[in-house]
């Protein structure tokens, strides 16, 4: 039985942990090879237990075009080709606009906007030199509707949904597929880290229809999907994973 990623490359970077370990881990057992990007040394962990001869790990700074080049270098040398790019790495500060000063503005921005631009920019060739490809964007709930005290991340979350419809445009005639994935309320190591007194997730999964904070690995589905040859007409799209709370109109119920 063959899996509906059988036979193509990834690099996935924020590999080291939620997300986007979350991902290695299916799109390895849906049959493809992964180059693992990280700056936490936990992503060699992560290649250990897939198998050298389906992962590798490299140390990849998103916002460093000399380390996209080399993780791009290193999974064509072990793999042959580079078919996927899953744009997962992220960062997430909070504070009231007022307080959100520009180190933080610009952090949040580095990784996640200009990281994601960085990552399209350099891949697509390798993308090409493949014959074509998907590209999958990690955005957010928050990149397709506001939230107090997420300004800086906010903004760049819609920066990411807005690249990914103008890349999808202009790498369309190369065969190169670009979508975003917009996840809300996942339980990640990441978003733990800003309410480490709700050890279940219950007040966030409180927060949406589905009453339950959604998981890693429900995320990673989506991404499989649009890297996948079943997503083969879609491109310049949205898909949220977020248990509905983008499906309300705003007001209570």
């Amino acid at each position: 039985m063959t899996g509906r990623l059988d036979g193509k490359v990834a690099l996935i970077t924020g590999a080291a942990r939620g997300m986007g370990a979350a991902a290695a881990r299916l799109f390895v057992a849906e049959g493809a090879s992964v180059v693992l990007g990280d700056v936490l040394p936990d992503v060699k962990e992560v290649a250990a237990e897939l198998g050298e001869d389906r992962a590798v790990a490299v140390t990849l700074d998103v916002t460093d075009e000399a380390a996209w080049r080399d993780a791009i270098a290193a999974g064509e040398q072990r793999f042959g080709r580079i078919d996927v790019l899953v744009n997962n790495a992220g960062v997430l500060l909070m504070d009231e606009l007022g307080k959100t000063t520009n180190d933080v503005y610009r952090k949040v921005n580095d990784v996640n906007a200009f990281g994601c631009f960085l990552g399209m920019r350099e891949t697509a060739p390798a993308l090409e030199r493949a014959g074509g490809g998907a590209i999958v964007n990690l955005s957010s709930v928050e990149g397709l509707g506001g939230n107090r005290f997420l300004v800086a991340y906010t903004g760049s979350k819609f920066a990411v949904r807005g690249m990914t419809k103008a890349a999808a445009i202009e790498l369309a005639d190369k065969g190169i597929r670009v979508n975003s994935v917009h996840p809300g309320g996942i339980d990640t190591p990441m978003v733990r880290h800003f309410i480490p007194n709700d050890k279940d997730m219950a007040w966030m999964g409180r927060q949406v229809p589905m009453k339950r904070p959604g998981l890693p690995e429900e995320v990673a589905q989506a991404v499989a999907f649009l890297a996948s040859d079943a997503a083969s007409y879609i491109t310049g799209a949205e898909l949220a994973v977020d248990g509905g709370a983008t499906a309300t109109s705003g007001f209570k119920h």
